[in-house]
Parts: C-alpha cells; structure tokens; sequence
C-alpha cells in the first residue's frame, strides 16, 4: 500500500511538471513575446539570443538550457536531474507547438504582461512545488549556493544570487532589444516570482526542517552521507511519546525533497518545515 501510494505520488509530480511547463510556454508564446515582454532567467537569455540571431527560438532554448541541466543532474542528484530535463523538455516542445498555434492576446500591453507573468508564475509554482525545474537560473544559484556551503559549513539564501543574474539578463534586454522590453520583462518578474512566493513559501529562502524522533542516529548519519548536511540535536519530551530527540538542520528547498525521502525511511518521526529569512552568526 506504501509503495503504490509513493508511485501514485510521483506520478502526480511528473503530471504536475509537464502541465507547469506548458503553462509557461503557453505563457511566453502567446502572451509575452507578442506584447514585446520576455521571460527571466535562462529562458530570457534563449528568448534574447533568439531575437538577436533569428535563430529558432526552442532550439535556442534547449542550448542555452542543456548546460544547466548537466551540471544540475551531476551535482544535485539524479532524481532533481530527471525532473529538471522533463520539465525543459516540455517547455521546449511547447514553445515550438505554441509558436504554430494561432492565438495572440491582442490587448493593453501593461495587462497582457500582468497576465501572461500570473500564468507563467502558476506554471513555474507547479513545477517547483513537485521537485522539477525549469530555468537553469535557479539551478545556477542552487549549484553556487551548494558549494559555499560545503566549504563554509553556512548556509545561504539563494535571493542574492537570482536578482543579480536576472539584472544581467534585463540590462542586456534593455542593450540589444530596447527599452519596452526590458521593462515590461522586469513586470513579468515581479507578476511571477509574487505567485511562486505565494504558492512555494519563498523557494529562494532557507528552510529549517524541525524532526522530532526516538531514533536520531540513522537520519543523522543519512544527512551527513547522502547531503552532507550536519543538524542539531535537543532534547525534547512528549505527554505521550515521552522522551525524543529533537534534529533541526537547515536546507534549501531543492534539497527538502531528499530530506524528506530520509524522513521517510525511518517511521515514528514528525517533522516540520518553516522558512528562515535570515541565519545570524
């Protein structure tokens, strides 16, 4: 019964992914690129190269992408990588399906771009909220985020590092496409990553797993081994469980899907997730 409600759970996830990707491509062909707006990210980088050569706008995407998803499967595990080349994958192919579709939202440019930047912010929500990716920005900043951790022992937000490279992406909108584009773009940004936040908690953030358990060791050693991560252990009393220990460790929300998976094989634990904007030391 465990195992079959596990595949049902994956594959809801996978169903999820796809359709956030053809949200998003459905949002960047017929909503944004007709109202002289781009996506952020790596797709804004794919949609710009596209626009400055004339080249094939999924084929630029999958160029762009491919890099990313590379280093993603290599350093954030298989599983993180999988979803990851599914949902580009999809994105891809809805471009290319989209661009053949006669549908434009002809309308003001200001509400067309608020639009088009809700349904590609849902899309994106969907697909992150299940485990996937779709932009190789956020992989960047989590592969980044990733290494300063192992060599420091701290922890860090990804914010910092998604604006200063969707900055760049939009200072070269405004350089090699013109004014329009770049500030309309920058709405999109502000439309879609307001609805992300709402529906994934700040993905960005640093997350604090709490895991009350009679059995600490193996999740310990489970944390260090598969994610070298370390936590922190308390004592802690239940009016019914009694005694327990209880683990605080702190993660970023691509790796909640393995510590949950940890969680997951040592049964009696309860654990909690709650987002930190800030660690002080």
């Amino acid at each position: 019964m465990r195992k079959t409600s596990k595949k049902l759970g994956e594959v809801l996830a996978y169903f999820m992914i796809v359709l956030g990707a053809l949200m998003a491509s459905f949002s960047v062909v017929c909503v944004l690129l007709p109202n002289d707006a781009i996506d952020y990210g790596t797709a804004g980088i794919a949609i710009i190269l596209s626009k400055v050569t004339g080249f094939n706008l999924s084929l630029c995407v999958a160029v762009v992408f491919i890099p990313f998803l590379v280093a993603g499967f290599l350093i954030l595990g298989r599983k993180f990588g999988i979803k990851a080349l599914v949902g580009s994958a999809v994105y891809t192919v809805g471009l290319e399906i989209f661009e053949k579709v006669p549908f434009e939202l002809n309308t003001e440019h200001f509400l067309a771009v608020a639009f088009g930047g809700a349904i590609l912010g849902a899309g994106l929500a969907l697909i992150l909220r299940y485990g996937g990716c779709i932009d190789g920005s956020e992989i960047f900043a989590n592969i980044v985020i990733k290494k300063i951790s192992d060599r420091t022992g701290r922890n860090f937000s990804m914010t910092a590092i998604l604006v200063a490279f969707n900055a760049c992406v939009y200072l070269a909108a405004f350089i090699l496409i013109n004014r329009n584009a770049a500030l309309m773009s920058l709405l999109v940004y502000v439309v879609a990553t307001t609805i992300i936040n709402r529906f994934t908690d700040h993905f960005e953030a640093i997350k604090q797993v709490t895991i009350i358990t009679k059995k600490p060791d193996d999740i310990i050693r489970a944390l260090k081994s598969e994610m070298n991560k370390t936590c922190t252990m308390m004592n802690s009393y239940g009016a019914i469980a009694g005694e327990n220990k209880t683990l605080i460790c702190y993660v970023n929300y691509f790796e909640l899907p393995m510590v949950k998976e940890i969680i997951a094989k040592n049964k009696g634990s309860f654990s909690t997730v709650s987002t930190i904007d800030e660690i002080l030391r």
